[in-house]
């Protein structure tokens, strides 16, 4: 029974399917054409953000049991078309969860003292206090759009903070006991009152420019956007206008419409260019859940989860 591995793992969950007796073809260099080739002698494939399997996919791997993803975001699967073949998908949205959650918090402190700008300064012998005098992010209001694991992480990590907590997340109506001190409320409310706003939704075509131009015209002044979720979530010639125009105070980014900065059109390196020069913007290569210890906790969770599967 063979599985293929298509992305880095950490090294447990490669030897703890070989101690279950799988034969595991572990290569990061396989893409969706080589994989194409493997699919139909394939009981499992574990992929991540550069494979997609859709209906094409699925049906090549006709012996498939399970397609596991590295990480949380399912819409790089047919989901329904999988299930319906008999196909059980895991993913591991509890594995970089804590991850990603201190990263958003990590690009807001950055952005809040100007930590970036003051660093390379002081690097160059550039002492520059009063031009760095930056914002506390106690006593302000922080919206979290999406409260599931990566959302629900950050509002864990923010409690200390002393600041107003409001999730919204279409899905729930209550939350855990852990998350008592976060208010759940409209997005309304979150435009109408939020400092900062924090997404942590999928992707579907529903959250497809959830942030679009009537979004940030809404949001109040000053407001700074954080996106550790997906780049397609926000409307990214809406966002440089509204930072641009000063509505919005600030944005931090660890994801982006398109992530292949090779491929860009003029339209998009435009775009790209404008973020990178401004000063009220963060930015990082899509590593909000990029840690060693996401990296184990990944390969541990979906190692237990493939052995819930019936082969």
């Amino acid at each position: 029974m063979k599985i293929a591995i298509t992305d880095k793992v950490h090294p447990l969950l490669i030897n703890g399917l070989e101690e279950k007796g799988f034969t595991v073809i572990y290569d990061e260099s396989i893409g969706n054409e080589t994989l194409r080739e493997l699919l139909p002698q394939l009981i499992g494939v574990i992929i991540n953000s550069k494979i997609r399997m859709d209906k094409t996919m699925i049906d090549i791997g006709d012996q498939l049991k399970f397609i596991g993803r590295l990480g949380s975001g399912m819409e790089i699967i047919d989901v329904a078309y999988a299930h319906s073949k008999g196909i059980k998908c895991i993913n591991t949205p509890d594995g970089n969860c804590d991850a990603v959650g201190e990263h958003a918090i990590g690009m807001l402190l950055c952005l809040a003292n100007n930590i970036i700008k003051a660093n390379q300064e002081t690097k160059n012998f550039n002492w520059q206090r009063e031009e760095n005098r930056g914002f506390e992010i106690m006593g302000k209001t922080i919206g979290i759009i999406g409260v599931g694991h990566t959302g629900g992480a950050l509002a864990k990590k923010l409690k200390g903070f002393d600041m107003t907590i409001f999730g919204h997340d279409k899905y729930k109506s209550q939350l855990d006991e852990n998350l008592a001190h976060v208010q759940l409320t409209t997005t309304e409310e979150i435009l109408k009152k939020a400092d900062i706003i924090s997404f942590h939704l999928p992707l579907s075509a529903e959250t497809k420019h959830f942030a679009n131009e009537t979004f940030f015209e809404s949001c109040r002044k000053g407001a700074i956007i954080i996106n550790t979720s997906r780049g397609n979530v926000i409307d990214t010639k809406a966002l440089v206008k509204y930072l641009e125009n000063g509505h919005l105070g600030g944005v931090c980014l660890d994801v982006f419409e398109n992530e292949k900065v090779n491929a860009f059109t003029e339209v998009e390196r435009s775009l790209y260019q404008k973020l990178a020069d401004h000063p009220k913007v963060v930015m990082t290569p899509h590593i909000a859940g990029w840690t060693k210890e996401s990296l184990e906790r990944i390969a541990s969770l979906l190692l237990e989860r493939i052995n819930n599967v019936e082969f």
